[in-house]
């Protein structure tokens, strides 16, 4: 099942509203997570079918906020390179795209883990720690670190990595940017997939490490995308290179060529089809 019949099929469709309970009396207390900013709600509508004619835009986190690299409607050439504080501030000064990768997860569990992550991790022998378990959607909006290890732990048996619970702003910043309408398609990627599948498999040498830079550079100069020499202010080679292996994923997504984990995407309570793209 391709990305337009995923909306196709959910749009209309409203997601449950998660909620806490607070201890009563005696018993010992739940973990309560901050359901009062928890979105709710239908997914967006999106186009039916990507405009072939637009270009693309791959969006990685950043130090500072996110960047973005703008790959031509061919799929090809140098990315221009965008930054901003929201991935909504990155979109709008793209312009008009076809379709959006976004490296950061799209439909939260509420009570499992997703098989998106499960599949990925299995995809990067290796390397299948950069791959971090997406916490359940009441630990995403917990108060604290301690709050959403307990939440998850008791949702799913274990608790929440530190980097997923420092990415927790942006999850829930693009967990509510989803439920727009957009006049574009949305995809989760993850970039280390997408160079393993430019490459047929998972890039060895560390992503952070000038080995690895050159490395991802040359794999993304053989799919005919060349990587501008520096990164905007702000923003870290690996960030940068990043947001060019999300552009190409995004390019994929429009062609109808790009795979999935899993297949069929899973749905939980938020109505948005959790998968990711490579």
């Amino acid at each position: 099942m391709g990305l337009t019949q995923w909306w196709q099929q959910l749009t209309g469709k409203r997601g449950a509203k998660a909620g806490g309970e607070q201890a009563r009396g005696g018993a010992p207390a739940r973990p309560r997570p901050a359901t009062a900013v928890m979105p709710s709600g239908r997914p967006g509508r999106r186009p039916s079918t990507p405009d072939a004619s637009l270009p693309v835009l791959g969006v990685d986190v950043s130090r500072g906020g996110w960047v973005g690299a703008l790959l031509d409607a061919s799929g090809h050439g140098t990315p221009m390179l965008l930054t901003g504080a929201s991935v909504a501030e990155v979109v709008e000064k793209a312009g008009d795209v076809a379709v959006v990768a976004v490296d950061i997860p799209i439909g939260l569990p509420d009570d499992a883990r997703r098989e998106a992550d499960v599949q990925t991790r299995a995809f990067l022998p290796g390397k299948s720690s950069s791959v971090f378990t997406t916490p359940v959607r009441e630990a995403v909006y917990a108060e604290s670190y301690g709050q959403a290890n307990a939440v998850n732990r008791e949702k799913v048996g274990s608790g929440v990595s530190q980097q997923a619970f420092e990415l927790r702003r942006r999850i829930k910043e693009v967990d509510a940017w989803v439920r727009q309408d957009l006049s574009f398609l949305v995809a989760e990627c993850h970039p280390e997939a997408s160079f393993a599948q430019m490459a047929g498999a998972p890039v060895a040498s560390k992503k952070r490490t000038a080995e690895g830079s050159a490395e991802r550079r040359e794999v993304l100069a053989r799919h005919g995308i060349y990587v501008p020499t520096t990164a905007p202010t702000g923003v870290g080679t690996d960030d940068m290179l990043d947001a060019c292996a999300a552009a190409w994923t995004a390019h994929r997504v429009k062609t109808g060529s790009a795979r999935t984990f899993p297949d069929d995407p899973q749905t939980f309570s938020d109505g948005i089809p959790a998968a990711i793209h490579v």
